[in-house]
């Protein structure tokens, strides 16, 4: 099975060239369950990377472009009146697919925002006082632009909370970038991509992960370092215990990736910055979030042992 999930990732970095990192986090997001945020520039591949993710995986696709005049039926879906049967059908959203690309969330107004936000939580969406379950595996990969704030509503930490993880792709290394330049085009390759696993595949990986055993020292690691953001002055807050549970949580995962069955201290400090990053704020930056600087000061200065 870690063969077949190595060419899965293979197959993902024929695509999106030199970011094998951020590959391998996106892929520990979607077998921890969690959802994944990307912010940056505009170009920098967030939707090659997600329809790349969504072909090799071999899951459903749909992506939501996020306005101001967005509403929470755009999402969700509605009820339309058939006058042949005489009654209500309801026509899903493109929130019923297994993967959803919820591009420049900050666009949206808070409502709508919320509607998507809603179903990542709770893996099910109310509509007219009727449940309906959401497919399984369901994988937000949510975008927003860092620079271009003219017409945004930023999400409030109780919804950053949310994302398992962050990501920043950046710029390309200058050999990748000459290989984007000479290759063929991403769309075309993109078309040559085949799905690598199946529904079978992903859920045994994804029901695998919880079972990676994290010994007493690699908790108390993760202890420490919440404990670190509650005490120490230049944290504005801590991490919330839902926030150390995500970082274990994306600790086994990478270790899973890794081909091991216990997580170590370093499978932990990997997916730190990814985890942690857009949960932390310096008590000084008052108007933006300072988790880099932040994280960094942990892995550097938290004990692993």
């Amino acid at each position: 099975m870690l063969d077949t999930l190595n060419r899965a990732i293979a197959s993902i970095n024929q695509v999106v060239l030199g970011k094998e990192q951020q590959v391998r986090l996106a892929v520990a997001c979607l077998l921890a369950r969690g959802h994944l945020l990307i912010e940056d520039l505009p170009g920098m591949g967030k939707t090659t990377l997600s329809h790349a993710l969504a072909r090799v995986m071999g899951l459903s696709f749909q992506r939501i472009q996020f306005t101001s005049d967005l509403l929470p039926g755009d999402i969700l879906g509605t009820s339309v009146f058939d006058k042949n049967s005489g009654q209500f059908v309801f026509h899903p959203g493109p929130i019923f697919a297994e993967l959803v690309l919820a591009d420049e969330i900050n666009r949206a107004t808070p409502k709508s925002q919320s509607a998507l936000l809603e179903a990542m939580e709770e893996g099910q969406v109310t509509i007219e006082g009727q449940t309906r379950p959401l497919p399984e595996p369901f994988f937000v990969i949510a975008t927003q632009n860092p620079v271009s704030s003219s017409g945004t509503f930023a999400l409030p930490e109780s919804q950053l909370d949310r994302f398992l993880m962050r990501l920043s792709l950046g710029y390309p290394a200058p050999a990748a970038e000459k290989n984007l330049l000479m290759g063929i085009t991403r769309r075309e390759l993109m078309q040559s991509l085949e799905p690598v696993l199946n529904h079978a595949q992903l859920a045994a990986l994804q029901a695998e992960v919880p079972k990676v055993q994290a010994r007493e020292a690699v908790v108390d690691y993760v202890l420490r370092i919440a404990e670190a953001t509650r005490s120490q002055p230049q944290f504005a807050y801590g991490l919330s215990p839902r926030g150390a549970l995500a970082l274990l949580a994306a600790a086994k995962a990478w270790a899973l990736l890794a081909g091991r069955a216990y997580v170590i201290p370093e499978d932990v400090q990997a997916v730190l910055p990814a985890v942690a990053g857009h949960r932390l704020r310096q008590q000084a930056d008052a108007g933006g979030h300072g988790g880099a600087a932040l994280v960094q000061w942990l892995l550097r200065e938290v004990p692993a042992l």
